[in-house]
């Protein structure tokens, strides 16, 4: 034991003085630092909300060693940034090594209050060394200002208000929004937190121009009897989004969770609406009336949704110039029966972040569950409509189209006409299917397989090109401009967008 104790002390003595040793010797920086980069910008961030980490890194491309005497904020301890360097967080810092030809990394952050800056583009700089050896990397962030809508919250516990809906309690964090708070602006951005629930028999009013960004698992509810009304223009459209303003969050799928029309909710509108990067674009679960729509769409763009582009659910859902692209289940899923109208919509999942098990559009008039004895049951409901006009349904599978009816002799009504559809079923897996022979008379003028030619899918801009098979193969209809404003009264295209000749690369 004697020996024991002995060791563990010789360790101890070790370490310690290994610790506190620099066992290299270094010369002074002299200004020949390199850095990853000249500016780093922070990209955009919300008033008191914390940005993103960033990185740059600072060289020592010499052959020897070196210590670089000072790196320190320009605007000293006042600066809304923070440093981190090589581990160590700060805002000033002295004697820093760099061993030769190796690197260090300054890791940057930021919070900043709007009302107490004069300029929204917020700067400083990370000064390096001092005197005639100083270098400096700049530092940017633009501020936006905005109304923020947050949960409640217990004055005693601080546990985070969840919303009841239908006298039940759910797991959803969130709340009701209030009188005051039933009209977005475009004046600010408008950031929610949770979700954002409609009372019953209030409506919501989006103005043109407002920019809506939503938390992670967040979304707005229109409960039942609410409305939403979307009221963007051609020159000032609404936008909903996720709240990460980098970059590279800029096409990621799944950032917040969805626009949910409950059961009951009635006369919703959205007109020139952008939604993307949720995880449902809209879900309508509203049992409504096949008369009247609970939800009209109108030159409406619903992009990059980890699951749906919209989602209905024995609904009732009208729209012209409509544009929904890529979803990692379908980009259009007309379920469970109701009534579902669309016109020059155009509907293209080009979806590759992983394996599309669903087709572009999927009509069915049924849903499953399991009941107490663990049997699958399927109840079926009326399709009372399934009409699709002018339309390009599309993408990166054999078959984007599939109309799924169990036959249960209810109703199962459909009309697709002068439309562009991918479908190959190499497999004959639809030989038996009635509703998916195009030559019923269901079917009028179809293009099967035909050349969208959009000019970049992969940017979702499915504009259609001088080489696409949908050009002058429209039906007139009232809606006589396209979801750009371009006249279509005359030798219309299929879709939402009359073409263009694309401007040739050089």
């Amino acid at each position: 034991m004697k020996y024991l104790l002995t060791l563990l002390v010789c360790v101890i003595l070790i370490s310690t003085s290994s610790c506190n040793r620099k066992d290299f010797s270094t010369e002074p920086s002299l200004g020949k630092l390199q850095f990853s980069k000249d500016t780093v910008f922070l990209d955009t961030i919300f008033t008191n909300i914390g940005s993103a980490t960033y990185n740059l890194k600072v060289y020592n491309r010499g052959s020897n060693a070196i210590t670089i005497p000072s790196i320190q904020l320009e605007n000293g301890t006042n600066s809304n940034y923070r440093l981190n360097v090589d581990g160590i967080p700060g805002k000033e810092f002295t004697n820093i090594d760099i061993l030769a030809k190796d690197s260090i990394f300054v890791f940057v952050e930021t919070t900043i209050d709007a009302n107490n800056v004069v300029n929204p583009l917020y700067t400083d700089r990370i000064l390096f060394d001092n005197g005639d050896n100083q270098q400096d990397v700049d530092l940017v962030t633009l501020v936006q200002d905005a109304n923020f809508i947050f949960p409640g919250k217990d004055a005693v516990t601080l546990k985070i208000d969840s919303l009841t809906l239908d006298g039940q309690p759910t797991t959803l964090k969130g709340r009701f929004l209030s009188d005051s708070e039933l009209t977005f602006t475009k004046a600010k951005p408008t950031v929610i937190y949770g979700f954002a629930a409609v009372p019953t028999n209030k409506t919501l009013t989006i103005e043109a121009g407002a920019n809506i960004y939503f938390h992670d698992n967040s979304g707005l509810i229109v409960d039942d009897k609410a409305t939403l009304k979307v009221n963007g223009t051609l020159s000032e459209k609404v936008i909903f989004q996720g709240d990460r303003l980098e970059y590279s969050f800029s096409e990621t799928a799944g950032q917040w969770g969805t626009i949910w029309m409950r059961a009951g909710s009635k006369n919703n509108e959205l007109n020139h609406t952008i939604i993307k990067n949720g995880i449902i674009g809209i879900l309508v679960d509203s049992i409504g009336t096949h008369s009247t729509p609970t939800l009209k769409l109108q030159n409406t763009e619903i992009y990059n949704h980890s699951s749906y582009g919209i989602l209905g659910r024995e609904t009732n859902i009208e729209a012209h110039n409509l544009v929904i692209g890529d979803a990692g289940q379908a980009s259009l899923a007309a379920t469970i029966g109701g009534t579902y109208n669309f016109t020059h919509a155009t509907f293209a999942n080009y979806w590759n972040n992983s394996i599309r098990q669903l087709p572009a559009v999927l009509v069915n008039n049924f849903f499953s569950y399991t009941d107490d004895s663990g049997q699958e049951i399927i109840e079926t409901r009326n399709l009372h409509a399934a009409n699709f006009t002018n339309c390009i349904i599309d993408g990166n599978n054999n078959i984007e189209l599939v109309l799924d009816n169990v036959d249960a002799g209810g109703i199962f009504n459909y009309n697709i006409s002068n439309s562009m559809i991918q479908f190959t079923d190499t497999n004959d897996s639809y030989k038996d299917n009635t509703e998916m022979d195009f030559t019923s008379s269901f079917y009028q003028n179809i293009i099967l397989n035909g050349n969208s030619h959009f000019r970049d899918i992969q940017k979702n801009d499915f504009i259609i090109g001088e080489e696409s098979d949908a050009i002058n193969k429209a039906k007139s209809t009232p809606f006589s401009t396209d979801i750009l404003g371009v006249n279509r009264s005359t030798t219309p295209d299929i879709g939402a967008y009359q073409h263009i000749t694309f401007e040739k690369e050089e």
